[in-house]
């Protein structure tokens, strides 16, 4: 452990990595943001902090089974000569549920839905806010934990990053979902962005790789967009104020 402290390589490393895992997180914390968005303030918060706790939990359970987890990748089913491992198959399966979510909610958003089919408010619509997190939580976590595999050597190196990565996800969530229950254009964009990153994750899951910066880099800049958006809104809105 010691001369991981006093190895420029290892800090470099764990820099790299964190940043990476944060970048990667993005994608765990506009799911959060826009699935708790639909319950009340005070289990929004609870699902939040159950939601984020157990990706930290996923990642780290994750890194203390390497061996199991590098065998995910080995192919495990052949279909019109393509292989397919675990991985795979858990890839394009949360990318499709995630693909599915999102454009479920658009429909709710676009016909001004604001239940979610049986799944009412109370215990039964903050178990199931709960479930889908859990979901996602999984398979984030995989594609998170197979990037640092490929990253790093040291596994002290991985948790350290991870749980780093995952702290700071903690702090911008909750103003990430306060942004985005206030402001219901930046909510259809989030749901725009998950659809992107499951088709991502689909393609991920079929071998082609749609390069993250891309996608991330869409991301920031119809962010960007969508502030300057809501900043000119929150300006004309004053200046209506001050001319009444």
């Amino acid at each position: 452990m010691m001369h991981l402290l006093t190895s420029p390589e290892a800090w470099a490393a764990l820099l790299t990595l964190t940043a990476l895992e944060i970048v990667l997180g993005i994608d765990n914390v506009i799911f959060i943001s826009v699935i708790v968005s639909r319950i009340p303030e005070q289990q929004a918060y609870r699902a939040r902090q159950i939601g984020l706790a157990l990706a930290l939990v996923f990642r780290i359970l994750l890194l203390s089974v390497l061996v199991w987890l590098i065998g995910l990748t080995e192919p495990v089913l052949s279909f019109a000569s393509y292989d397919f491992s675990w991985r795979d198959l858990i890839l394009i399966g949360g990318g499709l549920f995630l693909i599915a979510k999102a454009t479920h909610e658009i429909h709710a958003e676009v016909e001004a839905d604001d239940g979610e089919g049986d799944h009412k408010s109370g215990a039964s619509a903050f178990f199931w806010v709960i479930v889908q997190i859990i979901v996602i939580d999984i398979v984030f976590s995989l594609d998170s934990i197979i990037t640092a595999i490929g990253m790093a050597q040291d596994i002290e190196i991985m948790v350290a990053a991870v749980v780093i990565a995952c702290l700071i996800m903690y702090i911008s969530s909750g103003p990430v979902s306060r942004f985005v229950a206030e402001h219901p254009t930046t909510k259809m964009l989030a749901l725009a962005f998950l659809v992107l990153i499951g088709v991502a994750l689909v393609a991920d899951g079929l071998a082609f790789h749609i390069p993250r910066g891309y996608i991330y880099f869409a991301i920031a800049f119809s962010a960007a967009v969508e502030f300057f958006n809501v900043l000119a809104k929150r300006n004309r809105r004053k200046a209506g104020k001050s001319s009444a």
